[in-house]
C-alpha cells in the first residue's frame, strides 16, 4: 500500500517560518517608532525568515518587527522586509507602503539542523545555526495579529517638509491557526552593518529564542488607516533604502 508523502519531491516554497526573538533596549525601540505609535509589552524584537510562493516562484524573505500600539490596538511596527525578488519590491512599497528592500537570503534545514543568513549591500548582517530541540507542539492554536506599515510620498522636487501624499498608517490584520511549532537550540549572530543597523539601533540585551512555525492563514486584510502628524513625521521620512531604518538620502547615516 502506497503512502502519501508529507511534502512533494523537490518542493521548496511553503516551509515553516524561522522565528527569532531577542530582548532589546526599550528606549531604542521607542526611538524608532513614528510619532503617534507607542511601545507596549516586552521590548522583544521579532525576526522572521521565510520562503513563500510569490509571483509564481519561491520568495525568500526576512522581516523585522517591534511592538507598537496604534490608536489603542497592540501590534507590531515593521522596520524592514528584505526579499530576493526585485519584481515584488517596488509595487508593494508604492501600493501598500511595505518596507521592502533587496536582500540575499539562505535558509535551509538538513535533518534537525537549521541554517539561515541574510546579506544586504555586501554585508551579512545576520546568521543563525541551530538544531531542533523540542517535539512539535499540539496544533490548532488560533492567532490574530496586527502589523503596521507606513505609506508616504515626499513632494516632487524635494521641498523640505512637503508631501504629495502625507504619511498614513497601513494596518495589516492577519488571522490563522498555528499547525506546527518546533523549538530550536542555537545561536543568533547579529553583525555590524551600516545598511541594517541592528547592533547599533536594536542591540541585544537578553537571550535569543528560535522556533519553526507553520501557520494556516484564514484571513489577511490590508487597509489604509489614519494619518500621522506630517510635521512630526518629517524626522522619520528619510530611510535606508526601502526599509524604515533611519537614513540619509536613502543610505546609511554617517
Amino acid at each position: 500500500m502506497s503512502e502519501t508523502p508529507t511534502t512533494r519531491p523537490g518542493e521548496i516554497a511553503g516551509r515553516p517560518k524561522l522565528v527569532l526573538r531577542y530582548r532589546s533596549d526599550p528606549a531604542r525601540i521607542a526611538d524608532l517608532l513614528p510619532p503617534g505609535m507607542d511601545p507596549w509589552g516586552e521590548p522583544i524584537v521579532q525576526i522572521g525568515i521565510y520562503c513563500v510562493p510569490v509571483l509564481g516562484e519561491p520568495e525568500y524573505g526576512v522581516s523585522t518587527k517591534v511592538p507598537a500600539r496604534w490608536r489603542g490596538i497592540d501590534g507590531q511596527y515593521n522596520l524592514g522586509i528584505g526579499i530576493d525578488q526585485e519584481a515584488a519590491i517596488f509595487g508593494s512599497r508604492e501600493v501598500n507602503g511595505q518596507p521592502k528592500f533587496p536582500c540575499s537570503i539562505r535558509y535551509f534545514r538538513l535533518g534537525d539542523g537549521i541554517h539561515a543568513s541574510c546579506t544586504h549591500q555586501g554585508h551579512t548582517f545576520l546568521d543563525y545555526d541551530g538544531t531542533v530541540s523540542g517535539a512539535p507542539e499540539p496544533d490548532g492554536v488560533e492567532v490574530e495579529e496586527n502589523e503596521w506599515w507606513i505609506k508616504v510620498s515626499r513632494a516632487v522636487g524635494g521641498t523640505e517638509g512637503a508631501y504629495d501624499f502625507p504619511p498614513h498608517v497601513v494596518r495589516v490584520r492577519t488571522a490563522g491557526v498555528v499547525t506546527h511549532v518546533e523549538t530550536l537550540d542555537g545561536e543568533l549572530r547579529l553583525h555590524d552593518s551600516p545598511w541594517d543597523p541592528y547592533t547599533s539601533l536594536l542591540p541585544v540585551t537578553g537571550g535569543a529564542t528560535a522556533e519553526l512555525v507553520t501557520t494556516r492563514h484564514t484571513a489577511r486584510e490590508i487597509t489604509l488607516d489614519e494619518p500621522l502628524d506630517p510635521d512630526a513625521f518629517w524626522a522619520h521620512v528619510d530611510t535606508i533604502g526601502g526599509s524604515r531604518w533611519p537614513g540619509s538620502r536613502g543610505g546609511p547615516r554617517s
